[in-house]
């Protein structure tokens, strides 16, 4: 049931709107709508604008964060996000330790995973911006630290760093991971992911690189074909202690 200050998706009439249930309206060219209605409806209900218009409730999930939530620059893709997730085995029985929390869509994508997060942003209006949209994710498993990754303390069976990476984050990603553990690390560039590369190889029983490619295939009466749009968004590397 949704509750006041509860984030919403309403889908209808070619449009959606990213709002929070509670006092107020919504001003569309579909009609006014009442905000205060949608607090104790549930997902997939009807609202009704004042003109007639109808949108479904939907209870946002980490894809609607990560088109909708408030950013603090750009998050990883989701496409990024899902090699992450698949190549560590990140499962309900993980503690993870993310850095770089930016807007903190990534340890979104992660709180829906893993038993734990922890995530590090060294920015403190980052790390609040961040919190922000944790707390109206309605993650109860994930917390927001305002502190240098390197001064993190703990073990972890997943480490994700997502920031300027130097050689000492690796060497301490490898302190506070479990045997077995992965860590992983987005890289936009080649330089970046070369000092990964170098620092972890000599550190961790394996190491593998996977550029981050994806074509979204696009239909039209004129057949159908690969997006023109830019698919390489990075890379990530991920090693296992």
């Amino acid at each position: 049931m949704i509750e006041p200050g509860d984030r919403v998706l309403l889908v209808g009439e070619g449009r959606e709107f990213f709002v929070k249930a509670g006092p107020g309206s919504l001003g569309t060219d579909k009609g006014q709508i009442d905000l205060s209605q949608l607090v104790g409806t549930s997902g997939g209900d009807i609202l009704t604008t004042h003109n007639g218009a109808q949108f479904t409730i939907r209870i946002p999930r980490p894809t609607d964060f990560f088109t909708y939530g408030k950013r603090s620059g750009a998050p990883m893709l989701p496409k990024d996000i899902g090699l992450v997730i698949a190549y560590t085995g990140m499962n309900h029985n993980d503690d993870v330790l993310d850095a770089g929390t930016g807007s903190g869509i990534a340890a979104i994508y992660f709180g829906g995973v893993a038993k734990t997060v922890k995530t590090y942003e060294v920015r403190p209006e980052f790390s609040t911006l961040a919190m922000k949209n944790i707390t109206e994710s309605k993650l109860t498993n994930v917390e927001t630290v305002a502190a240098d990754f390197l001064a993190a303390e703990g073990s972890y069976d997943v480490v994700h760093l997502d920031l300027q990476i130097q050689p000492e984050h690796v060497r301490h990603a490898y302190s506070l991971l479990r045997s077995g553990g992965y860590l992983a690390c987005y890289t936009p560039f080649l330089e970046q992911m070369a000092i990964v590369v170098d620092e972890a190889t000599p550190l961790f029983r394996e190491v593998h690189t996977h550029e981050l490619i994806e074509r979204e295939m696009t239909r039209s009466k004129r057949g159908t074909r690969p997006s023109t749009s830019v698919s390489h968004s990075g890379y990530v590397t991920i090693a296992r202690k």
